[in-house]
């Protein structure tokens, strides 16, 4: 095997309602180191946002979180700054790359990313899921912190 799959841990985590998709959000920003990049993918309504609210709970961050759909990125203080981008608005990868979205700063934050399979080929390899089934994969040693929290 080899040193980049020794690396990669993968799950899933069932999640009925809201609160429940919140609080793993919560969970995953409580552990949340700089550098952390969390992608979301799935349909409209499968929770997203709600992920995305509950990390930015988990850092902290006492602003309101909402999807940042139309402007592409916000930005929010707490333990680390969040950087909450959302693709849905995007062609391709490079309208991402055009409009600034990934820079230098995002390694002392956390970045969460909806939408993130229009950004394919930019960012770690990522896997559909179910609308109420969050499927997982914490890429390299840096992020099995969040991996953990996911399997508490």
């Amino acid at each position: 095997m080899d040193r980049a799959a020794q690396n990669d841990l993968s799950g899933t985590v069932a999640t009925g309602a809201p609160e429940q998709t919140r609080a793993i959000g919560r969970a995953l920003g409580t552990v949340a180191e700089p550098g952390s990049m969390i992608c979301l993918v799935g349909p409209l309504g499968a929770g997203k946002t709600e992920l995305a609210k509950g990390v930015a709970e988990g850092l902290g961050i006492r602003s309101i979180v909402n999807s940042p759909t139309f402007v592409l990125m916000n930005e929010h203080a707490g333990r680390l700054r969040l950087f909450h981008i959302d693709a849905y608005r995007l062609d391709d990868p490079d309208e991402a790359r055009a409009a600034g979205l990934f820079d230098e700063r995002q390694a002392d934050g956390v970045s969460v990313v909806e939408w993130a399979d229009r950004l394919d080929g930019w960012l770690p390899g990522l896997d559909g899921g179910d609308d109420r089934t969050i499927r997982w994969r914490a890429r390299g040693p840096s992020h099995a912190r969040l991996a953990a929290a996911l399997v508490a």
